[in-house]
């Protein structure tokens, strides 16, 4: 079964696989294979779901909601967003506004089929709307029970310890921050997980297999495979083509026999690793199909040894992106519309 850890400084606990459905429902698969992660989830002890409302444009939501139809709600865990337009493109549609922040809530409460969400997270920085107006809507949300928690993602150091203070003030707990993290892009060490740390803010990371590069499944100087996400404009495409380099991929195929001598597959050392970061609560991973997801939460509850690490360390970080400054270029310093 799936281990659990507490996110944040909060007496709130999550499974540390959580089942993220970004680039998969209503998007790579169809709506009864997505319904079908989703049980084998729930099936191999992941109770924390992961969405926003842009995902599909609202439709991984709803999809979401139905896999989850009939569960027990005190038993799981819901987590959204708010930022990103969808349906429409009007002036107040986008952003972390007041306005937006409660369309937004009512509309995922409505879509997701519940009373309240355990998590809900801005999904960038909004650096046109005063961060204190966000807050407080966020704090409104919270005391009307819309809300238990409030999480952001991709916020840099310096934002997390400014949304911190303001939520302390208002009479509320920030405990999250949803960033890319992996074996190949470490960008959040070093000042995000210090400042994390301090503020007892956890990381919720996406992405731990870096797009699917680190399940090895690349190889360089090879054509990548057909159906693979790097083939799907629709399916992160855009966001492994980073990784495609043929000197990265030659550094990750370095890991199949650390990977072995763990006893661990590719995929299973990819987020085992996440996992040994204390500050990382729990590692997001997709699934197009339930077999994927077998594989995945072995990885929960794994040690890896000083070894291991230093292996991964030696065949990894000549071609990690590490660089702190990288953390500032997420969040569009200007709204989309």
């Amino acid at each position: 079964m799936v281990n659990y850890r507490y996110l944040g400084n909060s007496g709130f606990k999550v499974s540390e696989i959580t089942f993220g459905n970004w680039v998969t429902h209503a998007s790579q698969v169809g709506n009864d294979a997505a319904i079908a992660t989703v049980h084998k989830a729930l099936d191999l002890g992941i109770t924390t779901f992961d969405t926003a409302d842009t995902y599909a444009n609202t439709a991984a939501e709803v999809i979401l909601a139905e896999a989850l139809k009939g569960q027990n709600r005190a038993e799981i865990e819901i987590f959204t967003k708010v930022y990103f337009p969808i349906g429409r493109m009007g002036p107040n549609d986008h952003g972390l506004s007041r306005k937006h922040i409660f369309d937004g809530i009512h509309g995922s409460l409505k879509r997701l089929d519940v009373d309240y969400v355990d998590l809900y997270q801005a999904h960038r920085y909004d650096y046109e709307t005063p961060l204190e107006e966000t807050m407080q809507a966020f704090a409104d949300i919270v005391r009307q029970g819309k809300a238990l928690y409030i999480g952001v993602s991709e916020w840099t150091a310096e934002q997390l310890r400014e949304g911190h203070a303001l939520a302390k003030s208002l009479g509320f707990q920030l405990v999250s921050n949803q960033p890319q993290y992996s074996a190949l892009w470490r960008v959040i060490e070093g000042k995000v997980v210090p400042t994390s740390e301090e503020l007892g803010i956890s990381q919720i990371v996406w992405s731990p297999m870096a797009q699917g590069v680190l399940s090895g499944k690349y190889l360089p100087g090879q054509p990548v495979p057909d159906g693979s996400r790097a083939t799907d404009e629709k399916s992160g495409a855009n966001f492994i083509k980073r990784f495609l380099d043929d000197d990265v991929l030659a550094a990750v195929q370095k890991l199949l026999p650390v990977a072995e001598q763990a006893g661990l597959t590719m995929p299973q050392l990819a987020i085992a690793w996440v996992l040994q970061n204390p500050n990382v609560a729990a590692a997001l991973v997709g699934a197009s199909r339930p077999e994927q997801l077998e594989d995945n939460v072995k990885a929960s509850g794994v040690k890896l040894d000083a070894d291991t690490l230093a292996a991964i360390d030696e065949a990894l970080l000549p071609v990690a992106v590490t660089d702190p400054e990288n953390t500032y270029d997420v969040s569009p310093k200007t709204r989309l519309v």
